[in-house]
């Protein structure tokens, strides 16, 4: 499902990645572990899409398809997610519109029919329990004046909701 090989990345011109070869199959977990400045981080943000992540060499496969070239927003519409050790704030950003416009960016992209306002309701309202968060949640600022547990929450409200596969 997802084939890293051979990849090797660099940023501001320091070599962080060299010669990683990775397979994860459908239904497999896979932890990576390693010291402060291993290129974890940077493996993560590789995959993301991240802008200053450079591949020197090496291809990253999802579907049998190179994302190397794709932005983060295509790599997100074909079914990544990642979730980040410290999520961005984003006042002003309330988590209702933008749930609702990501979910419908990803349906545009696939060519399906937007999520009308009374399904998205009756989803997020279910997924909100599942992570333990109250509906008022839903009218607050992505991430703004969050705990680190209720950001962590919100990402894993996130997941739910855009259903990736990886």
């Amino acid at each position: 499902m997802l084939n890293i090989k051979d990849l090797n990345v660099s940023i501001d011109g320091k070599h962080i990645i060299k010669s990683l070869n990775m397979d994860i199959n459908p239904g497999e977990l896979h932890v990576i572990m390693g010291p402060n400045g291993s290129g974890k981080s940077t493996l993560t943000n590789t995959i993301a899409g991240k802008q200053n992540h450079i591949i020197d060499k090496g291809d990253i496969l999802y579907k049998d398809e190179s994302i190397v070239d794709l932005s983060p927003e295509e790599r997100v519409c074909k079914g990544l997610f990642v979730s980040f050790q410290y999520p961005t704030s984003l006042p002003g950003v309330n988590n209702i519109y933008f749930l609702k416009e990501a979910i419908n960016s990803i349906r545009k992209y696939n060519n399906q029919k937007e999520i009308d306002s009374v399904s998205f309701l009756k989803l997020i309202r279910k997924k909100l329990k599942q992570v333990d968060f109250d509906e008022s949640f839903m009218h607050r600022s992505v991430n703004d004046g969050f705990s680190g547990g209720e950001k962590k929450r919100n990402e894993i409200l996130q997941l739910l909701m855009i259903e990736p596969e990886v």
